[in-house]
């Protein structure tokens, strides 16, 4: 699974106002990242001064090949990543929430899992603010005391398979270019938040044939899960009248508990502890 930066695809940021979030978030990305992966630090005019003199610390010594574009004036979240996206043209990308934490091997294994099926449009790892896609517990934020190089490990005892679910979460998720830009792209004139246009993007993919998937081998830690704005979750409900049912089957029925219960006990293992088996039961 060694790959080169040069060769991964490009990890695209959309940066926040909070600054103590932007310090730690750019030290976890450089340190889970391989040297010389590309990387898009793009501020749609969210960043202060402070923030600006992070940015510019971190470019001068970080080990990615990294970049950074601001707007004078914002755009808007979904418009901001639909306008960078299009830059990209059909190279695969990594949109990467702001405020995460990725773990060591993160992109490597989300790559490995991208190109195991041509059919896959978009890659998701879990997360402990992944909604659907949570872990230890479905739809909850669960702080994890594991250090990130523990959960690494022990994801990597879980089998390289892509596991097919109905959407993409926005804490991290690789999209494959070409399969995006045949979808019509993000849909930034329907929707302001990147969630919400990345929930219609995933069903336009989906429809197309595409697969959305988990890497159970990759984790990415966050503080919060994203926030869909209420006129987008309305416009969802109107373009997709099956996305809110379906929603609702995956928190009644949660078809991925026996890979949260495959990732508990490969923790365990590598922890070499029993873990409470009361925390990360499923609800």
């Amino acid at each position: 699974m060694s790959r080169s930066g040069a060769a991964l695809p490009i990890v695209l940021v959309p940066l926040g106002a909070d600054e103590e979030v932007l310090d730690a978030s750019l030290a976890a990305l450089d340190a889970a990242t391989p040297p010389g992966t590309r990387v898009w630090l793009a501020d749609d005019a969210q960043t202060g001064p402070r923030g600006q003199a992070i940015l510019q610390r971190w470019l001068s010594t970080t080990r990615l090949c990294a970049e950074h574009t601001r707007r004078r004036a914002p755009l808007g979240e979904a418009a901001h990543i639909a306008q960078a996206l299009a830059a990209c043209a059909e190279q695969d990308v990594v949109v990467l929430a702001a405020d995460a934490h990725p773990t060591p091997g993160w992109l490597e294994r989300m790559a490995a899992c991208l190109a195991s099926d041509p059919a896959i449009a978009t890659v998701t790892p879990w997360s402990n603010a992944g909604e659907g896609l949570a872990w230890p517990r479905m739809g909850e934020v669960v702080p994890l005391a594991e250090p990130p190089e523990r959960l690494a490990r022990a994801c990597a005892r879980l089998p390289a398979v892509a596991v097919d679910v109905p959407v993409a979460v926005a804490h991290a998720v690789l999209l494959r270019g070409q399969a995006c830009r045949q979808a019509g792209g993000v849909d930034a004139a329907s929707f302001q938040s990147w969630p919400a246009a990345l929930i219609d993007l995933s069903c336009r993919l989906a429809g197309l044939g595409g697969r959305n998937v988990l890497c159970p081998q990759a984790f990415v830690l966050r503080e919060r899960e994203s926030a869909l704005r209420d006129e987008d979750a309305e416009r969802l409900r109107a373009r997709w009248p099956g996305w809110h049912a379906g929603i609702a089957r995956l928190l009644m029925d949660d078809p991925l508990h026996a890979w949260r219960q495959r990732l508990h006990d490969a923790l365990a293992e590598e922890s070499g502890v029993t873990l409470q088996p009361d925390l990360f039961a499923a609800l």
